[in-house]
């Protein structure tokens, strides 16, 4: 099906959005069509989420109309939107962790028997279909706290597709999700079009945008400031209307000396609930002032060789060192104040307390060293929190705003800042760009390039080869809970990197 202006199913016309005085939309418009992919890209803090939010009826615009079908319509809470056939794939998982797959897709309108009792046996049938569908490998009758946070967003997903909605928004849908994930979520994608699904998509990652986007629309400061078919524009084109010039280069490291291992790791195991190592036998250290990326798609034990190492696992076996201190009998809170520091993958579950300010998320791990004896001292809390904010250039108009109010971007350079206020010597960083855009990302990779020239030696896991080129000094792949090979950044190509984490997966699968 092809798809034209005739196609248009729903516009946002010329909205305006404005929160306790600050403006998140200025007379936004934006065509959404049947049948397409229509993109919409921006920085952080654009406004992307906030529009999609106004179509999906979470908010309501301050000025301007949205059209469903050339009608005017209003929508003041979700279930309007979801009567009329639009559902959200939210960026933040909106999960409940203690019910079972099949109760979360199906939460709030469950399929039941004699309207009276649910129909639990249907329920997981109709659940397994739609997870087979997404190629998921998930069972419906499995509590979501025992997932893997990719196999959380395939959840999310498939409560979309459980809908059968006239209007699907993917809000990062694949920040958590490996290469296959992607290429199924993609094939979904292309099937629900066939079916004259209008889809919006809303990523960071730019070739992503241009392989499944027929149309783009580019918001920055709240306003639109291109829209285009897919076909007529490049990635220059798309960077030049997000940031007003060409893409920020942060790929060219600044010459420092290493200095002394900061980390050393050795022999580090994590058995699985299920059977098996999670982690199998990693060992590799780390000298002040380097950048040692880690290589791994989910499931590679990458997540998990990072928290055996800060101390969240008891059962965890090993030996670490940090700057030659024996840490092994530690716990959390020890490991930390003899110098590891970890930012985590889910920056909401773990890396944030989203009922609490900035100001307050950004101390939270550094109350001892600002207080006097009992009381912080709030002119020195005050004075590293503006610090922060200028550092990590974190967009927010006051300090005291609930820190739920900003952007996911704004959100991640928070728990980077919490971590940086502990003064480490190691920082571990588990996919620190995860739902981070071009300038944000820029600005993450410049304070982990100054921070490694300052003599912080930092560890760094991703599935992004661009990444784990760019930044990194030395490069570890892990496959299967193993560390199958450990090159010198200068000595090893992306296609070396996907052929270890490949072939050392076969071999683990052999074994």
């Amino acid at each position: 099906m092809s798809a034209g202006d005739g196609d248009i199913i729903l516009r946002l016309e010329d909205v305006t959005k404005v929160y306790s005085g600050t403006v998140a939309l200025k007379h936004a418009s934006i065509d959404i069509r049947k049948g397409a992919v229509t993109v919409l890209v921006g920085e952080n803090g654009a406004g992307k989420s906030t529009m999609m939010k106004i179509i999906a009826g979470v908010e309501q615009p301050t000025l301007g109309r949205i059209l469903l079908d050339g009608q005017d319509v209003h929508f003041n809470r979700p279930a309007d939107a979801e009567a009329k056939g639009i559902s959200m794939v939210f960026q933040e998982l909106n999960l409940l962790g203690n019910l079972t797959v099949a109760e979360n897709i199906f939460m709030s309108r469950e399929i039941t028997r004699g309207a009276i009792h649910i129909d639990h046996a249907r329920q997981e049938s109709r659940a397994l279909q739609i997870l087979d569908r997404l190629e998921a490998g998930i069972r419906p009758n499995m509590l979501v706290e025992d997932l893997m946070i990719g196999q959380q967003q395939l959840v999310e997903i498939a409560k979309a597709v459980s809908l059968n909605s006239r209007i699907i928004i993917f809000d990062e849908p694949t920040s958590a999700l490996s290469a296959a994930e992607v290429d199924v979520l993609f094939r979904v994608i292309a099937d629900l079009k066939k079916q004259g699904v209008a889809i919006v998509y809303i990523s960071h990652r730019l070739e992503e945008l241009i392989r499944i986007g027929d149309y783009i629309t580019v918001l920055r400061d709240g306003a639109v400031t291109g829209s285009e078919r897919m076909a007529n524009v490049d990635t220059r084109w798309i960077v030049r209307q997000m940031i007003g010039s060409d893409a920020k280069d942060f790929s060219k490291p600044a010459a420092h000396a290493f200095g002394a291992p900061v980390l050393t790791c050795t022999d580090i195991m994590l058995p699985r609930t299920t059977g098996g190592l999670a982690v199998d036998h990693v060992s590799f250290d780390v000298r002040a002032g380097e950048i040692f990326g880690i290589y791994g798609l989910m499931g590679a034990g990458r997540s998990e060789l990072l928290e055996c190492i800060v101390g969240r696992h008891p059962q965890a076996k090993g030996h670490v060192e940090v700057a030659g201190a024996n840490v092994d009998r530690a716990d959390t809170a020890a490991r930390i104040a003899a110098g590891l520091s970890l930012i985590p993958e889910d920056r909401q579950r773990d890396g944030l307390v989203t009922i609490l300010s900035i100001a307050s998320n950004l101390t939270l791990s550094s109350l001892r060293r600002l207080a006097r004896i009992f009381h912080l001292r709030p002119a020195d809390e005050a004075a590293e929190v503006a610090d922060a904010v200028q550092k990590l250039s974190i967009k927010a108009p006051r300090t005291d705003f609930d820190v739920s109010s900003l952007s996911g971007g704004n959100q991640q350079k928070v728990v980077i800042g919490k971590a940086l206020m502990t003064r480490p010597k190691v920082l571990l960083m588990d996919e620190p760009s995860r739902g981070i855009d071009v300038g944000a990302k820029a600005d993450v990779f410049r304070t982990m390039r100054k921070l490694a020239a300052d003599g912080i030696g930092i560890v760094f896991v991703t599935s992004d080869l661009d990444e784990v080129m760019a930044l990194s000094d030395r490069i570890g792949v892990m496959s299967n809970g193993r560390m199958v090979a450990i090159h010198d950044r200068a000595s090893i190509t992306e296609t070396d990197i996907v052929t270890a984490s490949m072939v050392g997966h076969r071999k683990a699968r052999a074994a």
